[in-house]
């Protein structure tokens, strides 16, 4: 049989929780401890952005968004892609 891997790493979760509870440092702190161990998921430079950008880290924000466009393509119909794009055209 096979195992799949976890579906979303620990720190994302825990990345998540303390968005939510208004503390974006701790957050981005989380997504990059994340984006080490399992690199260039999609939500994890998104994620990571979203927290710096909160945190108002605008150049790693600006970082992370470049990132994630580029890694997925700017042509992508995805609504975050577009969120990134958006953010980088306002820099």
């Amino acid at each position: 049989p096979v195992t799949p891997g976890p579906i979303k790493p620990a720190h994302e979760l825990l990345g998540e929780m303390h968005l939510e509870l208004g503390d974006p440092a701790a957050a981005l702190a989380e997504f990059e401890t994340a984006q080490a161990i399992e690199p260039n998921r999609f939500w994890g430079w998104y994620d990571a952005a979203q927290a710096a950008e909160q945190a108002g880290d605008l150049e790693k924000a600006k970082g992370y968004y470049t990132t994630l466009v580029e890694m997925v393509g700017a042509d992508s119909a995805r609504p975050e892609v577009a969120e990134a794009q958006a953010f980088l055209a306002a820099q």
